[in-house]
């Protein structure tokens, strides 16, 4: 037996094995070459199309959340960045995508977020790493003081090198605060910068004074932009003697705007003091009561009924009731949170006052009134008996807040009016409406029933 030549035989057939392994090797590695640059391909077209289910489903199939857009050559977060699109760069980031990678230019996709001027999306793409002491961190402060003092349309206007009109529009954020966009030549810029400015300055512990964030909110006088809120909610979150004495000094202020200014920092620092395991400060809304009687403006007025309602007490009543007949709207439908019903039986003139709103004609006030007799379980017959007019509102939302109130209090004429609810309206979100209350009436009946 030659075995020798059996051993060779062995190594040679050895080889030959080993060669189409090597090839189906390199063969699988090319597919998969190839179906990460189909993923990639898919990923970029659907950032481009701003379509954030996909992207996600892409991201969770193992798609790379860094890969490069073909058509500018950066990273796919600076295209949903660019398109203000914060829906997919959050599911970018979230994936893992590097917003401080550093770009051909110098920049980062955080440092272009931040010149995008929508404080919101910035948040979306902002690591907390970047809060660490160092160079990073004195550029983005740096970057960011400097965005907070430009005009929005000028610096779009220099951008885009165009001269004609700018489109504006409003974005709103998830807490009902918003910003403005202005478009030009296929450019967005938000005139959001100075609230991204007092967000950081506030997260880096900055104790930027006073007059300072008072000048930045007067720049956008709304109270629902983000610049305002984002400057009273700075100094609400301070909760210390300095700054309360210095709202309380500009409440006095000529200027009605100063005023709302001021009375929406104490407000904004009562509600933080009240989110505290041991709030401290509550007693403190007792020095809206002589402003609130002075006050003749009515947006100042609003922001402190509404600071008068965390305060429980003979005080808060006798400013409702004052204002039970206000000639604007607005303030009538803070009254009913000032009466204080939720704890019992309503006084005579709280009763009075309830009903008279009731039936208030603004249909806001008695939406708001209907909501607060929902939450408020006194057994009065006749806030039962307005209760059911209320269910034949011209609004789908008073009338489902006027049978739930019917339902809680056990009043067996919720049944009948449930149907006059109706479908829902388009647009309506079902869990914002309680449309289970009738179920639980029924389902309360039937166990007094069993047990009785």
């Amino acid at each position: 037996m030659d075995t020798g030549n059996a051993d060779a035989n062995q190594l040679v057939a050895a080889a030959h094995q080993r060669v189409p392994d090597a090839d189906a090797d390199a063969d699988a590695d090319a597919d998969a070459d190839a179906d990460a640059d189909a993923d990639a391909e898919r990923l970029a077209a659907a950032v481009r199309r701003g379509d954030a289910a996909q992207v996600r489903e892409l991201l969770d199939a193992g798609a790379d959340p860094d890969v490069l857009d073909g058509g500018t050559g950066l990273p796919v977060l600076c295209r949903a960045i660019s398109a203000h699109d914060q829906p997919v760069a959050e599911a970018l980031v979230q994936a893992g995508a590097d917003p401080l990678r550093r770009l051909p230019d110098g920049t980062t996709p955080l440092l272009r977020a931040m010149d995008e001027g929508s404080p919101g999306l910035t948040r979306t793409v902002f690591p907390d790493v970047a809060l660490r002491p160092g160079p990073a961190r004195e550029e983005l402060l740096d970057r960011a003081r400097r965005l907070a003092g430009i005009d929005p349309e000028a610096e779009l206007r220099r951008r885009t090198g165009l001269p004609g009109p700018v489109g504006r529009t409003w974005q709103q954020d998830d807490i009902g605060c918003r910003h403005e966009r202005l478009t030009l030549g296929g450019l967005t810029l938000g005139d959001g910068h100075a609230a991204f400015l007092t967000d950081l300055e506030a997260r880096l512990r900055l104790r930027t004074p006073f007059a300072e964030l008072l000048a930045r909110a007067l720049t956008r006088p709304d109270r629902d932009h983000e610049v305002w809120t984002a400057s009273v909610l700075a100094l609400g979150a301070r909760l210390d003697d300095e700054t309360w004495a210095e709202a309380t000094r500009l409440g006095r202020d000529p200027d009605p705007l100063l005023r709302l200014f001021a009375a929406d920092v104490l407000l904004s620092t009562i509600i933080a003091d009240a989110q505290r395991r041991e709030p401290t400060l509550q007693d403190r809304a007792l020095a809206f009561v002589p402003w609130a009687e002075r006050e003749r403006d009515t947006d100042v007025l609003a922001v402190l009924l509404n600071g008068l309602t965390w305060l429980s007490g003979p005080e808060a009543d006798a400013i409702g009731l004052a204002y039970v007949t206000h000639p604007d709207p607005r303030i009538r439908g803070w009254v009913p949170e000032l009466l204080g019903g939720d704890e019992g039986v309503l006084r005579p003139e709280a009763l009075a006052a309830v009903l008279t709103l009731a039936r208030d004609p603004d249909p806001q006030v008695r939406e708001r009134t209907c909501y607060w007799l929902w939450h408020c379980r006194g057994p009065e017959p006749e806030i039962g008996d307005v209760l059911v007019e209320l269910t034949h509102d011209e609004r789908q939302r008073t009338r489902a807040y006027a049978v739930a109130a019917l339902a809680v209090r056990d009043d067996p004429r919720c049944m009948a009016a449930e149907e006059r609810v109706g479908p829902l309206e388009p647009g309506t979100d079902p869990d914002a409406l309680p449309l289970t209350a009738v179920w639980w009436y029924r389902r309360r009946q039937e166990e007094q029933k069993d047990h009785g």
